[in-house]
């Protein structure tokens, strides 16, 4: 098996899942919350498909109650239909606008290609879904298990609160631990993103009083309402920087620009020069992709001010 399941509890565990690109170890998962019911949250790229079934056979589990997508992007979605297909008695949860892509993915995979390229196809595409497999998460919940609509990484994205585990999605953010318990931490805002739409979705989260936080990027964190706080004064934090910084550079350098200028105030990203170089390459390219979704929103607010990007 390539990938080596992490106990984090008695009854929870996460399976990473590492498709083939460099730089690509530790980042992806699926979450498996195995108490009273039995949870997956999230099944990664269909690329990752085979070592997500490995890890579950391994688990022995025989059944799952639910599938809880927390949005469909590929590299958290991409491997529904083969994990679907493997347990076609399980009902699998989402946002109701993600049903049509889900049940007709054509269009999602191909603006995947459009915008990751060559990851697109190192993820693997995406296979359909019976449509009569689906529940919107606005009417799902268990005493187990709630759901939480948050947009703001995605508009279809939702995060699920049993009693001890908040399964954030990215709406976090995107965390790496690091020794001596330090952690790496950044937004995660593509395009198309709107910063209230982020903040309110982490003031519901906050709100639930949760106790540990699961990112779906990577790893586990006990004190969840610290952690979300923090992130939260990251976002506004990134909000003056790139507010100040747009202005003084025209676009053909001005995301090498704005990342420079939060490589050096973010102190969350102060780590950034610990991690491997394959990781941060490929935070490099992540973090412009979330500056450039910052841009767009904040180019929105400035039209008709004068400003010219």
């Amino acid at each position: 098996m390539k990938t080596k399941i992490e106990q984090i509890a008695d009854d929870l565990f996460l399976i990473p899942l590492t498709p083939p690109i460099r730089g690509f170890s530790n980042f992806i998962s699926a979450w498996l919350y195995r108490g009273s019911s039995t949870y997956l949250i999230d099944v990664g790229p269909s690329a990752c498909a085979p070592d997500l079934m490995f890890a579950l056979q391994h688990l022995d589990i025989r059944q799952l109650d639910a599938i809880l997508l927390t949005h469909i992007h590929l590299d958290h979605a991409g491997a529904i239909g083969e994990i679907a297909e493997a347990f076609p008695q399980t009902p699998i949860i989402c946002h109701p606008i993600a049903i049509p892509h889900l049940v007709e993915p054509s269009r999602l995979w191909e603006g995947t290609k459009k915008v990751l390229g060559s990851m697109a196809l190192s993820y693997g595409p995406i296979k359909s879904v019976a449509e009569n497999r689906l529940q919107t998460a606005d009417r799902f919940e268990t005493k187990f298990i709630k759901p939480i609509i948050t947009p703001g990484h995605a508009a279809h994205h939702v995060s699920y609160q049993s009693e001890k585990y908040l399964f954030a999605g990215e709406t976090g953010g995107v965390f790496m631990a690091l020794p001596k318990n330090r952690f790496y931490l950044r937004p995660a805002t593509p395009p198309v993103f709107f910063l209230e739409d982020a903040l309110q979705s982490v003031d519901a989260l906050i709100a639930c009083h949760p106790q540990n936080i699961c990112y779906g990027h990577y790893g586990a964190r006990p004190d969840a309402v610290e952690m979300l706080k923090i992130h939260r004064r990251q976002l506004q934090t990134w909000e003056q920087l790139l507010r100040t910084e747009m202005k003084k550079f025209d676009k053909t350098e001005r995301n090498s620009k704005c990342l420079e200028k939060l490589l050096r105030e973010d102190k969350l990203m102060g780590t950034f020069d610990q991690l491997p170089l394959d990781v941060q390459a490929r935070e490099e390219y992540f973090l412009k992709n979330s500056i450039n979704g910052y841009l767009g929103y904040l180019r929105s607010e400035v039209q008709g001010s004068g400003f010219r990007g």
